[in-house]
């Protein structure tokens, strides 16, 4: 059961428990009290797409409709209190992945030199992607869509790298800005989002291979652990550069990426890198079949592009310098957050990925004035039970707005996309007390006693 606590490593986004792990005095998470503004009911898709004059996306309508998001300017958004939780979660098995094949987390500058990038080359060559500025002194900035200029330059200034510590492996997770031409989707198509950029070192090609390798396979594991199921294709460079490219996606009928998939082997392609007439697989000369991807993952191995131009160098064993073999691979968070609940979601209610869902329990107390009404303190004994087992102290919210009816609270409620929502109605009278248990995946609902709910908790997965 995953439930290592990392430290968030977006900056205002920060991670505690510690308020919670006192069972003696259980602080109860009202759902009255949540900032969640708007009216749940009175969006709609027509008017998103008004406000924001921007194609629209199933995942944007959702998160609007639910006030997860709300939009600042063109691609730019403020994440609501539900989403900045789904978000901490995602950056902490992110962190958990890159840390177990060696990762070492840091935090670079996101105003980026021009002159670095102008020493790359890349400058003119992305050119309009670039949110550039000019401070007092003249000087030109960019704001950072990634940064490979910066951490090999970084890594130059320090001198070789040692043999022994490689590979080095070095990630961060920050906000990335560029000037996307025509920002649409919400969170799948922005200019201003989360990304994960991780910059890997190596002595020799082999080795870097190996690195390149690892690394797909610990993005591939993420994907796998939120239940997502997702193609590697290789794909272009672009202005990236380097060797080799693949590309991680979600088949979904909105991406904006084109795929060939062999339906014999494990090939597939981003059609960019083939040949417009290929209609059968390269590998096993199977038939291929074009479907749509969002793209969620992007590894490149460089070699020495970079290397060689900053000077970046590893030492080997008789203290000789050598360029540096390096590949980065990218994971757009944000994205990943949309594009998870663009795949799995209806086009009513949410459905996250178990592990990342902002709260997993929601539990709906009887109306106030209803035959119920005597089960309020049954339900409120139930909350601080399951608050009081360690891995679920902060991961159950109390749905308190007694003035709505239980039906209503349960229909938002599924339309949040909690993944249990267990409702306190007749049957909580009873003795001893029955609880309705709703699976919001798979709309099972069974009944269950305060020690069944509590052995069935026990089993919810937690990050």
């Amino acid at each position: 059961m995953m439930r290592t606590l990392l430290r968030s490593s977006l900056p205002h986004l920060v991670v505690s428990r510690a308020h919670y792990n006192d069972t003696s005095k259980i602080k109860r998470l009202l759902l009255s009290r949540i900032y969640q503004p708007g009216n749940l009911w009175k969006e709609n898709s027509s008017d998103i797409q008004a406000k924001s004059n921007e194609p629209s996306s199933k995942s944007q309508r959702l998160m609007f409709k639910a006030g997860l998001i709300r939009p600042t300017s063109p691609g730019c958004f403020h994440y609501l209190p539900h989403t900045v939780r789904s978000m901490e979660k995602l950056v902490r098995l992110i962190d958990q992945a890159m840390q177990e094949i060696g990762g070492q987390k840091i935090d670079m500058a996101t105003l980026c030199s021009a002159a670095l990038w102008r020493q790359s080359g890349r400058w003119d060559l992305v050119g309009k992607e670039l949110l550039c500025l000019v401070d007092r002194h003249n000087q030109e900035y960019c704001l950072g869509p990634t940064h490979e200029e910066y951490v090999t330059s970084l890594v130059a200034t320090e001198g070789g790298i040692s043999y022994k510590q490689l590979p080095l492996l070095l990630y961060q997770i920050t906000r990335k800005f560029r000037d996307e031409k025509r920002p649409c989707f919400g969170l799948l198509r922005g200019r201003e989002f989360y990304m994960k950029d991780m910059y890997t070192f190596d002595i020799t090609e082999e080795a870097a291979y190996r690195t390149y390798n690892s690394v797909c396979d610990a993005y591939a594991n993420i994907f796998r652990t939120l239940g997502l199921k997702h193609v590697k294709v290789q794909a272009d460079t672009g202005n990236i550069g380097g060797k080799m490219s693949h590309e991680f996606h979600l088949p979904a009928s909105i991406g904006e990426d084109k795929l060939m998939v062999c339906g014999s082997c494990d090939f597939a392609a981003n059609v960019e890198t083939l040949h417009p007439d290929a209609k059968s697989c390269p590998s096993c000369k199977g038939e291929l079949a074009e479907s749509k991807g969002i793209e969620i993952g992007h590894t490149f191995y460089l070699g020495t592009k970079y290397s060689h131009v900053f000077n970046a160098v590893c030492l080997d064993t008789q203290n000789k310098p050598v360029v540096a073999e390096m590949g980065c691979y990218g994971i757009g968070v944000s994205r990943l957050l949309a594009a998870s609940l663009e795949v799995l979601s209806t086009e009513e209610d949410i459905h996250w990925p178990g592990l990342i869902s902002p709260y997993q329990i929601c539990l709906i107390p009887p109306k106030k004035g209803s035959k119920e009404t005597a089960a309020s303190l049954v339900a409120e004994e139930l909350y601080d039970s399951i608050c009081a087992v360690p891995h679920m102290s902060n991961e159950a919210v109390l749905d308190d707005r007694d003035h709505l009816t239980i039906g209503k609270r349960v229909k938002e409620a599924h339309m949040m996309g909690y993944p249990y929502v267990i409702v306190i109605g007749k049957k909580a009278l009873e003795s001893p007390p029955v609880f309705e248990v709703r699976n919001h995946r798979t709309g099972e609902v069974q009944f269950l006693s305060k020690e069944g709910v509590l052995s069935f908790i026990q089993e919810v997965r937690v990050i």
